[in-house]
Order: structure tokens, then C-alpha cells, then sequence
């Protein structure tokens, strides 16, 4: 079938660390836009900051956004789905993180609170791209709830960190590994695949006409809910596993190349969809 929706993860599989859209892809992009094909956002980044990224683009459908906990309208601004994490599980959070000096940060209302702000400017804008407020005592962040919560971590720490939390908040949290150094924390049955199935209902899309690329743990369940799941070359294994495709990794234009394969150049329909991992 007919590729008629195309969800798109932001950091790893767009750009890299620079923040900066590769030419290539975003050649590829305005020809999938071109072609009829709605294009989406699916990011952990909030509305604000992937808002900016749609209109370079030219994307003008609604966005996935906070790891699916929001989806946004981009023209009118409406908030199509919100969910929040559990209020009275939040203090928790907060009095864990200090008990083991984690770096957390909460997120809500297009602000990042933390408890001591970094020197470091340019860590925060390029983590988030949001204003950030210093606030020692957390937990006067708390109502109302924040969307969700980030915890900055050395790398090699994050498996251990959200191991801990998904033990302590079974139930109550979503945990997801997005980045070598970042583990966060929505809503219990949030993620990118619930949100990119509602997202394909809205637009009355069938999962068979879904395409997906991303590269981390937190992409695997859209990756794995599309018709086509596609991870980039150099993506997590939990990401690799979910694909039915693995494109080139970010360096090679990975996201790209999937555009080109599957929409801008596809073969028939079983092709289109092949139901295993090239080398």
C-alpha cells in the first residue's frame, strides 16, 4: 500500500548533535510533502521546539510530541491528546532524584525547571531549546503536573537509572532510554506507537499506509506499530529489532534514503514493505 503518513523522530534521525537538518533530508521531506504524503514530527522535544523544526520543513500536520504524552495541532495550535504523568507519584520522583543526585528537570507550559541551573548555557538550549528556571525546591513545580521529566545522566549510567525507576514507579510511569545520556519519565501507557496510532486515526490513515523512522529505545514502539518501521543504521537494538527495515545510519542520510526507497521511488506493494532487515 501506499505510503500516506510518515512519522518522523527529531534527534539521531533528522539531525545529530549540531541541531541541524541534513540537506538531504530535507530535500527528501518536501518531496514526500510534494508527493501528498503527510509528514509528522514524533519527538520527545515539546511543542515549541518541534514546531520550529515542522516549519522549516513545510510540515503542517499535527505533531507527536513530549514522547507522545501531547499531540498538537501546528495551524491552530489545539492540543488533540494530553496526558500527564500521575500527580501523586511526581514528589516521589523529585525526592528520589535528590536522594541519589540525579539532574532532573521538569517540563511543563514550554519551561524547564531544575533544581540548579548549569553554567553552561548552550548544554541547555541544545538539550531542549527552552527557557530554564531555577527553582531549588522542585516540588513548587509540581502543580499542575509537569508533562514529563528528563534525567541527565554520564554516559554508561542511564540503563541502571531507568532500571531503578521503572522498579520504584511500575505501573504509575513510563521509562524511556532516548539518548546515551537521557532517561525520561510520562505517563504509564505513553510512547510514540500509541501516539502515532491516534494521530493515524484523526487523519483516518490505515496502519498499513503508517511509515516510521527513528533511532532510540523511545522510537521502538512506533517503529514496531507502523506498516513500515524503518531504524537508522546506527540505532539502539531495541529500535533495530522493531524495524521491518534498517537504513543507512545518520551520517549516510539514513532517513533519506528510506524517503527515496519507499515513498519517492517505490517498486509494488509487496516490496514496499519487505519483512526483513538488509545487511
Amino acid at each position: 500500500m501506499r505510503i500516506q503518513l510518515l512519522a518522523l523522530d527529531l534527534d539521531g534521525t533528522l539531525f545529530g548533535d549540531d541541531g541541524i537538518i541534513r540537506p538531504r533530508v530535507r530535500l527528501a521531506v518536501a518531496a514526500a510533502i510534494g508527493r501528498g504524503v503527510t509528514v509528522t514530527l514524533a519527538t520527545g522535544r515539546a511543542f515549541d521546539v518541534a514546531a520550529r523544526y515542522a516549519r522549516d520543513l513545510g510540515i503542517e500536520a499535527p505533531l507527536i510530541c513530549y514522547q507522545g504524552a501531547v499531540i498538537q495541532d501546528m495551524t491552530s495550535g489545539q492540543v488533540l491528546f494530553a496526558e500527564a504523568p500521575p500527580a501523586e507519584v511526581l514528589p516521589e520522583v523529585v525526592a528520589l532524584a535528590e536522594a541519589r543526585g540525579w539532574d532532573l528537570h521538569l517540563q511543563r507550559d514550554s519551561r524547564v525547571f531544575v533544581r540548579a541551573r548549569r553554567q553552561d548555557e548552550q548544554f541547555y538550549w541544545l538539550l531542549f531549546g527552552l527557557p530554564v528556571v531555577e527553582l531549588p525546591d522542585l516540588r513548587l513545580a509540581l502543580d499542575p503536573p509537569p508533562t514529563k521529566f528528563v534525567i541527565t545522566c554520564a554516559p554508561g549510567e542511564t540503563e541502571a537509572v531507568a532500571a531503578e525507576l521503572r522498579a520504584r514507579f511500575a505501573g504509575h510511569l513510563t521509562i524511556v532510554r532516548s539518548h546515551d545520556i537521557l532517561v525520561e519519565g510520562v505517563a504509564a501507557g505513553v510512547n510514540k506507537g500509541r501516539a502515532l496510532a491516534r494521530l493515524a486515526e484523526i487523519l483516518n490513515v490505515p496502519q498499513s499506509a503508517v511509515m516510521a523512522v527513528g533511532d532510540q529505545d523511545n522510537d521502538a514502539p512506533m517503529i514496531a506499530w507502523a506498516g513500515l518501521g524503518v531504524a537508522m543504521g546506527d540505532a539502539t537494538p531495541a529500535a533495530r529489532a522493531a524495524a521491518r527495515w534498517l537504513a543507512p545510519p545518520l551520517a549516510e542520510d539514513g532517513a533519506a534514503v528510506a524517503i527515496e526507497r519507499f515513498i519517492l521511488n517505490p517498486t509494488d506493494d509487496e516490496d514496499v514493505v519487505p519483512g526483513w532487515l538488509p545487511p
